[in-house]
């Protein structure tokens, strides 16, 4: 099977042209239309990905986040971007990137952050009603766009809920705004760096805001109106290796689909 048809099927579940204008999804190296000899799935394709895939005979890595992202004027080994795109080249390993088109579709990255929630009644948080002229996907989560609003099937306690986040995410700590002494019914929440949606969040009048990156002065923003929780990047979209594993199982049971053993997270806690 040639590589094509498996890009051809991620695309058909996240179309590139759902992702942002500043993103890089897509085939970065290698040649769709190599023979494929397997599948790693990845948060990140780094040189010890790339390695992995190699020994474990794997000739395509999908990943989540683009290790090209702002482009390359040298390649010469001098970061860990050139040092992957050099491995990759002379091994030739394909890397497909399949991110913020994935961010953006309700059975993506933020739908999976919502199931491990438990959340009911999930629409996007700041919907995308055809801005390019493109219809939505169909399928159990119809719409398009950035960010996610669900509910829990009963209300918590902040704390409780809290504690449930930090249980699900496996966390070690959650940085989050002053709690505001309110049951927690309805939530947002983003996958990866959300504060730009901080006014979406406050606007829908949900009890928590979860999602990554949020900048000290961010945290304000929240004006005892909401509790933000930023849980940390890598922890946000943990879910994402293990949805796409199940979506590729799914479609090519014969083949050989497997999930990277390394843990690209570069943030360490003391």
């Amino acid at each position: 099977m040639q590589i094509a048809s498996i890009l051809s099927y991620l695309e058909s579940i996240a179309p590139p042209a759902y992702q942002e204008n500043y993103d890089n999804a897509g085939l970065l190296t290698g040649n769709k239309d190599w023979e494929c000899s397997g599948v790693l799935v990845t948060l990140d394709a780094t040189e010890a990905v790339v390695q992995e895939a190699l020994s474990r005979k794997c000739n395509l890595i999908v990943a989540h986040h683009p290790i090209i992202f702002g482009g390359l004027k040298k390649i010469t080994g001098r970061n860990y971007v050139e040092k992957t795109v050099i491995a990759a080249i002379k091994k030739d390993i394909a890397i497909y990137a399949i991110h913020t088109n994935l961010d953006n579709v309700l059975a993506g990255v933020n739908g999976r952050m919502a199931s491990q929630l438990g959340l009911i009644n999930c629409r996007p948080l700041q919907p995308r009603e055809d801005p390019y002229d493109r219809v939505p996907l169909p399928g159990p989560y119809p719409g398009v766009g950035a960010g996610l609003i669900g509910e829990l099937p009963d209300p918590l306690g902040e704390k409780e809920f809290l504690a449930k986040i930090k249980d699900v995410f496996r966390l070690e700590l959650i940085r989050h705004t002053p709690l505001t002494g309110r049951l927690v019914k309805k939530c947002a929440l983003c996958g990866g760096a959300g504060s730009f949606l901080i006014s979406n969040a406050l606007q829908s009048e949900v009890n928590f805001f979860i999602t990554s990156d949020v900048k000290y002065h961010e945290f304000f923003d929240a004006n005892d109106r909401l509790v933000i929780a930023d849980i940390g990047h890598f922890e946000s979209e943990q879910f994402t290796v293990d949805l796409l594993f199940e979506v590729l199982q799914e479609k090519f049971r014969n083949f050989a689909v497997l999930k990277s053993d390394i843990k690209t997270n570069p943030v360490n806690y003391y």
